[in-house]
């Protein structure tokens, strides 16, 4: 068995725990150098938090541990396919590599895809089923933000 197969087996036993306690089937392992970090499972259902994802979870529980927002050098393991916000996420996390053990198609016939979303997010902003638009507000009188954020940084 690849060191793969052993942590997307662990991340299906939380997924099927997590069911077990009423939730969905999703869970997520974190690894790096060959110790798991963090584990997180969804917890949509019992916190009614539309973000509440494995992934998500572990990330929250991994970069508390490390005391950082970077997870450079860490594995995702997760049961089922990464939604777009999970994958936006681990990216931002700077995680190197992420394997999932069920695909969209495989959770197409349960209502379990994130495919759809995925392919709404393709498409140019314009066309996509939620509006999205650029309305360019600045408060009068004040530094700009970022410029401030820039100026805020270069003193620490």
């Amino acid at each position: 068995m690849t060191d793969a197969q052993h942590y997307l087996r662990e991340a299906i036993r939380l997924a099927q725990a997590n069911m077990e306690q009423g939730g969905r089937p999703f869970g997520a392992v974190i690894v790096r150098d060959g110790q798991v970090l963090a584990t997180g499972v969804n917890q949509i259902l019992t916190t009614n938090d539309p973000t509440s994802h494995a992934e998500l979870n572990a990330i929250r529980a991994a970069s508390q541990k490390l005391g950082t927002p970077s997870l450079a050098g860490c594995a995702v393991y997760a049961s089922g396919h990464p939604c777009p916000m999970c994958m936006a996420a681990m990216r931002l996390a700077g995680v190197a590599e992420v394997a999932y053990a069920y695909s969209n198609d495989d959770g197409e016939p349960f209502g379990l895809s994130t495919a759809a979303i995925y392919a709404d997010l393709a498409k140019p902003f314009a066309q996509q089923s939620m509006k999205i638009a650029y309305v360019p507000v600045r408060l009068d009188g004040a530094e700009d933000l970022y410029a401030q954020w820039q100026r805020r940084q270069a003193g620490k």
